[in-house]
């Protein structure tokens, strides 16, 4: 278990030998404990959801959303779609500087999109893919010249892939970007400890400056989550998001404490490797009856109740059964340990056989499977359950070296964001290298169709391929919970999971 030092009472004693007041202390270092480390700092080659609180207060985007998932501006001041859908073109803040002092202005957007398309470390190609050049039409105007109409580019342009960096910078550090970012948000980049803290300091020339209450934020890795709420209790920290479910109880009845929540816009789920290297070439990677069985044997409801007590939603698809883009048509299924037996059989596996799946090494992840496991044991699938460090689990997912994963995804704006890049061919994010024409005719009209109802009609096409194929088993939406020294005021909580810390501030 990892325990913060100094302590709230030892930091409150220096204080008073300085002659310092509590609040003018807290002030001075936001203290915000995650479940995992960040991987890369670099907006073009990161994954984690972690990483994304903290661009949240490293990187501004060229557009932002509401807590109701409202396009608003943030970088962009404004934008025009031509009528032809085939051209954008985007008004920027004048004033901005990124961290280096590099002015931010349309040249700088054409660099940030540039690299994001072209860097073979990216990761949001298929996230730009739509946008074929750029032209710079004025110091602070910019057209987006795009293939086709694209229903998903803004959307894409309020998170990684409208993220701006310093192309100064960029240019100078190449791949090696992350291990010194250089953006135009609130607060630098100061030090990193892999496995400990990030530390972000106040950015003096920040254009929304006077929205900022704090010198500095300090970002803590702690992935258990008992250990997590005991330091918000002890005052080491000052915020930590995703607390357990089972801790909401305890959280609530604590004076000292607030809890905020949001249904998140994401999922958790099963990942199998179907085609990424040596390790997809396997059973459960070649034949779908297996992944079939290992989804049949679930009783999503259970899952909800025994691990979250009934805070989550059980889910089968990328989007909640809350969502307009839910397909109706496939319910979540109901647990049938005999048709699991019976499509094991079926695959030549009448007594069952093993499956590894990597899990994040946190405390709700490894409850979760270790449910799991217990529930595909009945059916005779033998789980073995193989814990990593989440950013160790990531890269290995991304070379292949995987037989099945435990993750999820936080969920976007635009569904094209929760589906596209996990299953089109090639796609950033697609490790599971699964690949069917079907599916990426679907996918790709889905980013281009004229209406709201062909885009549903897009999305469920693919569904029809994806529900049979399976190579993405899932299994809940779950809900973002946060708690927080009561003495903080100002934050609200957003669907997309990310601390936002404009207007928020220690009471006087």
């Amino acid at each position: 278990m990892k325990h913060l030092k100094p302590t709230l009472m030892a930091a409150l004693l220096g204080a008073t030998a300085l002659g310092l007041s509590a609040n003018e202390v807290a002030a001075k270092d936001l203290r915000i404990a995650l479940q995992s480390d960040a991987d890369v700092l670099d907006p073009d080659q990161s994954r984690t959801f972690v990483g994304r609180i903290v661009y949240a207060s490293l990187c501004d985007k060229l557009v932002d959303i509401t807590p109701d998932l409202e396009i608003i501006p943030q970088l962009a001041t404004a934008w025009q779609v031509s009528e032809d859908g085939t051209a954008v073109t985007l008004q920027l803040r004048e004033g901005v500087v990124f961290h280096d002092g590099t002015p931010f202005n349309a040249e700088a957007v054409a660099a940030n999109i540039e690299r994001s398309k072209t860097m073979d470390e990216s990761r949001r190609k298929s996230e730009l893919a739509s946008i074929t050049s750029t032209e710079v039409t004025g110091e602070y105007e910019i057209k987006l010249l795009l293939a086709g109409p694209d229903a998903t580019l803004m959307a894409q342009l309020a998170d990684r892939a409208g993220m701006m960096v310093s192309p100064t910078a960029a240019a100078a550090a190449g791949v090696d970007f992350g291990l010194n970012p250089v953006c135009s948000g609130a607060f630098t980049f100061a030090e990193r400890v892999a496995q400990d803290k990030i530390v972000l300091k106040r950015f003096a020339d920040y254009w929304n400056a006077e929205a900022i209450a704090f010198d500095s934020v300090t970002f803590l890795p702690i992935p258990d989550t008992t250990v997590r709420l005991a330091n918000l209790q002890s005052g080491d920290i000052d915020m930590l998001e995703r607390l357990a479910a089972t801790d909401l109880s305890q959280a609530q009845a604590d004076a000292n404490i607030t809890v905020a929540d949001a249904v998140s816009l994401g999922y958790q789920g099963i990942t199998f490797n179907v085609g990424n290297g040596a390790k997809g070439d396997n059973p459960w990677g070649n034949d779908k009856r297996l992944r079939q069985a290992f989804s049949y044997a679930i009783d999503r409801d259970a899952l909800n109740q025994v691990v979250f007590e009934g805070a989550f939603a059980a889910g089968n698809q990328p989007f909640p059964p809350t969502s307009p883009w839910y397909y109706a048509d496939y319910p979540v299924p109901a647990r049938d340990v005999a048709k699991a037996k019976a499509l094991l059989a079926e695959a030549g596996y009448p007594d069952g056989l093993q499956l590894e799946v990597q899990v994040p090494n946190t405390t709700v992840p490894l409850q979760l499977m270790q449910v799991v496991q217990a529930m595909v044991a009945e059916a005779g699938i033998e789980l073995k359950i193989v814990s990593k460090e989440f950013a160790t689990l990531l890269a290995d997912q991304s070379a292949g070296d995987f037989t099945a994963s435990q993750i999820g995804w936080s969920g976007r704006v635009d569904p094209d964001g929760n589906i596209h890049q996990f299953v089109t061919t090639g796609a950033g994010l697609n490790d599971s290298h699964f690949s069917n024409p079907v599916v990426d005719e679907a996918l790709n009209g889905a980013r281009v169709a004229a209406s709201t109802a062909d885009r549903k009609a897009a999305y469920d096409a693919a569904r029809d391929v994806l529900a049979d194929e399976s190579p993405l088993v899932y299994l809940y939406h779950q809900t973002w919970i946060w708690a927080h020294n009561s003495k903080l005021e100002g934050f609200t909580a957003y669907p997309d999971g990310m601390i936002r810390l404009e207007g928020v501030s220690w009471a006087d």
